[in-house]
């Protein structure tokens, strides 16, 4: 598993119009709807029922949501940097201005936990973070991301 066979370019954004958490989640759906074919409402929903277990905000500004959809197929990933930070109710308590979310099969078991661990080691960097911030071009952010697994690698 890689970061390039979770996330395709086109689930890749900067949004700017983002006020809250909830809109966040909207919009993290929306993005995997049409890029993956995910129904939005279900999707919302399964993500809405893994953050009342526990907020998904891992400090630093990352947020990584994340849930379980009956019929997928593979585990799939959505990116979006945001022109501001929104509450997220993060362990830190800051705001988040950067998300990857991930939406995995319901029956994934341990490709779930690899997925999230892959995606928690390219985030944990403050000079991925800070290339991510410094840049607004999705392909660009595509290209970073991917590119912080290869340097993990070497």
């Amino acid at each position: 598993m890689t970061l390039g066979s979770l996330l395709k370019p086109e689930a890749v954004k900067t949004l700017g119009s983002v006020t809250s958490k909830k809109r966040l989640m909207r919009d993290l759906c929306d993005i995997a709807s049409s890029c993956y074919g995910l129904d939005p409402e279900e999707a919302l929903s399964a993500l809405q029922d893994r953050e009342s277990i526990g907020p998904t905000g891992v400090g630093g500004g990352v947020a990584l949501p994340h849930a379980r959809i009956p019929g997928l197929e593979t585990v799939s990933g959505v990116f979006v940097k945001l022109d501001r930070p929104v509450a997220f109710e993060a362990v830190d308590r800051q705001p988040v201005d950067l998300v990857f979310a991930l939406f995995a099969p319901e029956d994934s078991g341990v490709q779930h936990l690899k997925a999230l661990a892959l995606v928690s080691r390219a985030l944990r960097g403050n000079k991925v973070q800070a290339k991510l911030r410094a840049n607004d071009d999705p392909m660009i952010l595509h290209a970073i991301l991917i590119g912080s697994e290869e340097s993990q690698a070497a």
